[in-house]
């Protein structure tokens, strides 16, 4: 029997399997495809899982119905979200991928427990204007064009240090205990800064107190605040050369439910 995988959490967390070692049934809880979800035990943890069918096709609900399961699961425990579409062929490989995991997987647990990620967006006028910009077009490496690639060059120096200047004036306002940003130029003329915060779950509140007063403050930029979610950007992080590496499962077939993001890069 092959076994979708969403996430691995505590198993103390789950008090149904105090006194069971095979898969339980989590009650109420369904997931891609509507199929039953499942805690399954393995030492101290537990693997979320549901049955799959290897033949079925993966789309953009089931990318929905990963992400609810673990935001469920994400109320009762640490998770370590897996990626969505990893499967696992059967339950030797689900156990081996575990068992060879075991001490990886609970570190990043310990590291996490008590955490939460936040999820800003923000979006500020470019400010090299972009509708002057210089396409690298010319034919021919002639003054215009060493010109033009001066230009750009200088743009993207300029959209980099503006980038970073906002990325620092949010953590100095937030002060995360951890973050990833990334930067990109949109169509409609404005740069966008997707960041993401770990903080304490016990400080959601003042953190989105701190929004409010924030975005009222910085007139210059728009402002779009999501979260709580479980922390998918840092457990990324944690894994990066861990599981994913290790874990027999095939690859995604749509986008991740929550986009991954990457430090703040130069912007052509």
């Amino acid at each position: 029997m092959a076994w979708y995988a969403y996430c691995i959490g505590e198993k103390q967390a789950f008090p149904a399997l105090a006194r069971h070692r095979k898969p339980v049934a989590l009650e109420s809880v369904f997931g891609v495809s509507r199929n039953q979800v499942f805690l399954y035990p393995a030492s101290d943890l537990a693997v979320i899982v549901s049955e799959h069918n290897p033949q079925e096709t993966l789309n953009q609900r089931s990318g929905v119905d990963h992400a609810r399961v673990i935001s469920d699961c994400f109320e009762h425990s640490t998770v370590l979200p897996f990626r969505f579409g990893t499967v696992f062929n059967d339950d030797e490989s689900l156990r081996k991928s575990i068992r060879s995991n075991q001490r990886q997987f609970q570190g990043n647990i310990d590291k996490l427990r008590g955490k939460t990620e936040m999820h800003l967006k923000i979006f500020v006028d470019d400010c090299c204007g972009r509708e002057v910009e210089k396409h690298l077009t010319a034919e021919g490496v002639g003054r215009e064009y060493l010109s033009s690639l001066r230009e750009n060059a200088s743009r993207a120096r300029e959209r980099q240090t503006r980038a970073r200047a906002v990325s620092f004036q949010m953590h100095r306002l937030f002060l995360p205990l951890d973050e990833e940003v990334s930067c990109r130029l949109m169509d409609n003329g404005k740069m966008m800064l997707d960041v993401a915060h770990l903080i304490d779950r016990k400080c959601v509140e003042r953190y989105q107190n701190k929004f409010a007063t924030t975005s009222a403050m910085m007139r210059e930029c728009q402002m779009q605040l999501s979260g709580p979610w479980p922390p998918y950007h840092f457990v990324h992080r944690l894994t990066r050369n861990g599981h994913a590496a290790s874990h027999a499962a095939t690859a995604p077939v749509v986008a991740p439910a929550v986009p991954m993001l990457q430090p703040v890069v130069a912007l052509a």
